[in-house]
């Protein structure tokens, strides 16, 4: 037999919806969850036994879900076994303001705890607050809300935790059903970074964890102890490192070494040639420094003319006492030659 949570008329024995209400003071495997009841009754009257659980071996929730309760005297044990009557809050105020160290007043005090023809969970309702009194005595509450605590492997209602007075029939009570949303929101992202799907069971996902786990520890233990077939010291590879560095450094001198022993062979030669002016050694040389200049040189002074014939001056002194008359200077200036290179190269 199934019970559809709703609300059909204003008989009591039907609940209007249901709402998780999750706390950190249910038992090991076990959730809550709130179920509106409306209260009966007529305006002015006080209700003296009202029904908690209705009868019926399945209970269905709005969104599907099913509870069972092919053994409400198992509810009532769990009542008579905590030896204490049962708080009638306003708005469960015990399983959420309570926690936070708020105060939870009570409306009234449940207790007689019975099942009645049908097999429904019922409570004397006795010991009623003024306050409480007032607001169900005028109608300014019409529903009461039980807190029944379930297990979440079987769906078994096992007990009931507290009730509280409520108005909201049909819609989920907010703070309970804002913890519950968040939860359900937390636990799908929680499967989604675990690459599971949004339906996987508790036990894919402790699986997953436990892998997870395992593979940070092989993890930490390479860290420890890191294969030295991929891995070395930082000292050493900053060791290898200089000395790579240093190899590099020497061998780059010796190349710009050589290549200016090239570059000064080059241009020397073709000074003796007759292919450069004296005056452009310079420009020829850095020319020569550049990228390829080298390589365009030669290429150059292989179809490059000849512009000066050789001077024959190398090995000769001038006569010692013999000073370069004007026009000799100026053929010396010509050819890019001073006074001072016609001393050291010869007249």
């Amino acid at each position: 037999m199934k019970v559809k949570i709703g609300i059909i008329g204003h008989r009591k024995e039907h609940l209007e919806s249901l709402v998780k209400a999750l706390n950190s003071a249910v038992p090991e495997n076990c959730e809550c969850i709130a179920l509106n009841v409306e209260l009966a009754g007529e305006a002015g009257v006080l209700p003296k036994r009202i029904v908690l659980i209705p009868a019926g071996a399945i209970i269905e929730g709005r969104d599907g879900r099913c509870w069972k309760n092919d053994n409400p005297q198992k509810i009532i044990d769990y009542l008579a076994a905590a030896n204490r009557d049962l708080v009638l809050d306003f708005e469960h105020s015990t399983e959420i303001k309570a926690p936070a160290g708020e105060q939870a007043p009570a409306a009234a005090w449940l207790s007689d705890f019975a099942l009645d023809e049908n097999g429904a969970v019922t409570a004397a309702v006795n010991s009623w607050t003024p306050e409480g009194e007032k607001l169900v005595s005028e109608k300014s509450y019409r529903y009461i809300s039980p807190v029944i605590l379930y297990e979440k492997d079987t769906m078994q209602i096992v007990g009931i935790s507290s009730v509280g007075l409520t108005n909201r029939p049909n819609l989920f009570v907010p703070a309970l059903n804002h913890q519950q949303k968040e939860n359900i929101m937390d636990l799908k992202a929680l499967l989604k970074l675990l690459g599971l799907s949004e339906d996987a069971t508790q036990e894919a996902a402790m699986n997953a964890i436990q892998k997870l786990q395992g593979d940070l520890k092989t993890a930490m233990n390479r860290e420890s102890t890191p294969d030295l077939q991929k891995f070395v010291p930082r000292a050493d590879y900053d060791q290898v490192l200089e000395r790579a560095s240093n190899s590099e450094k020497k061998l780059a001198d010796a190349a710009k070494e050589q290549l200016e022993e090239s570059i000064n062979s080059e241009v020397d030669a073709a000074l003796k040639a007759g292919k450069i002016a004296p005056a452009s050694k310079d420009f020829y040389t850095a020319m020569c420094r550049t990228d390829d200049g080298l390589t365009q040189f030669k290429k150059f002074l292989e179809s490059a003319p000849v512009i000066a014939d050789p001077s024959n001056l190398d090995g000769k002194d001038l006569p010692e006492g013999k000073a370069l008359n004007a026009e000799q200077k100026q053929i010396a200036a010509m050819f890019g030659n001073s006074e001072d290179d016609l001393k050291k190269y010869g007249a």
